[in-house]
C-alpha cells in the first residue's frame, strides 16, 4: 500500500465520523479536516472531480463554521447584558394613552407587545408597574389563545409603542441575540409574578 493511499483512508475516516457526529461545531471541524485531506490527495492524485468537490466544501464549511462561532458569541454577549429594549423604538406605532385608561384586560385577544415610552403604566392583578424602556404584554404571546393573561392600566399619562406578534417573531427568528433576550424576558416576568403571588 503506498502512502498516499494512506492519505485517501484518512480523508475517508474523517468523513465517516463527520457524518456519524450529531453536535454541529465538531461536525464543521471534521469536515474541514476531511476537506483538506482530501483536496491534497487529489493534488497528488491528479483527480480533478476531488479538487473541484473539496476546493468548493472547504471555504463553505469554514464559513458554516464561522457563522455557528458568531453566533454562539452573539448569545453569550446577550446572556450577559442587561434587559433594555431602547432599540425597539424603530419598530411598531406609537399611541398615547391618558391616565385611568385600561389598555387591555384578562383574557382579552393579544397580538401586541408593548414598549413604554413614557408615563407609569401597572397590571391590575400582580401590581407590577412598567417606566419608560419597559416591555409589557409579551406573555400573551405564548399564552393559551394567544389571550392577556392580566389587565393593564395607564396610571400616569404617557406614551407605549405597539409592537405586532407577527413582527416580534421575525425579529425572533432572524436575530439570535433578540431571540435569547426575549427568552429572558420571558423568564424574568414568569419569576415576577411568581413572586407576586407569594406576597398575596
Amino acid at each position: 500500500m503506498m502512502w498516499i493511499d494512506l492519505i485517501g483512508f484518512v480523508g475517508t475516516a474523517l468523513t465517516i465520523i463527520t457524518y456519524s457526529l450529531t453536535t454541529i461545531i465538531p461536525l464543521r471541524i471534521f469536515a474541514i479536516a476531511a476537506n483538506i485531506v482530501f483536496l491534497f490527495y487529489g493534488v497528488v492524485t491528479q483527480s480533478f472531480p476531488l479538487i473541484a468537490m473539496s476546493g468548493i466544501l472547504l471555504p463553505l464549511n469554514g464559513w458554516r463554521l464561522y457563522q455557528m462561532l458568531q453566533l454562539i458569541r452573539e448569545v453569550d454577549v446577550a446572556s450577559r447584558s442587561d434587559l433594555s429594549m431602547e432599540w425597539l423604538r424603530n419598530y411598531g406605532t406609537m399611541r398615547r394613552y391618558a391616565a385611568g385608561e385600561v389598555i387591555f384586560r384578562k383574557g382579552d385577544p393579544a397580538g401586541e407587545m408593548l414598549h413604554v415610552e413614557s408615563g407609569l403604566f401597572r397590571l391590575l392583578e400582580s401590581g407590577i408597574e412598567f417606566r419608560s424602556g419597559a416591555i409589557v404584554g409579551e406573555l400573551g404571546l405564548l399564552s393559551p389563545g394567544n389571550a392577556r393573561t392580566q389587565s393593564l392600566e395607564c396610571v400616569e399619562s404617557g406614551q407605549v409603542r405597539r409592537i405586532s406578534y407577527s413582527d416580534l417573531k421575525q425579529l425572533y427568528f432572524q436575530n439570535p441575540q433578540f431571540g435569547f433576550f426575549f427568552l429572558r424576558l420571558i423568564s424574568e416576568r414568569l419569576f415576577e409574578n411568581a413572586e407576586k403571588a407569594k406576597e398575596t
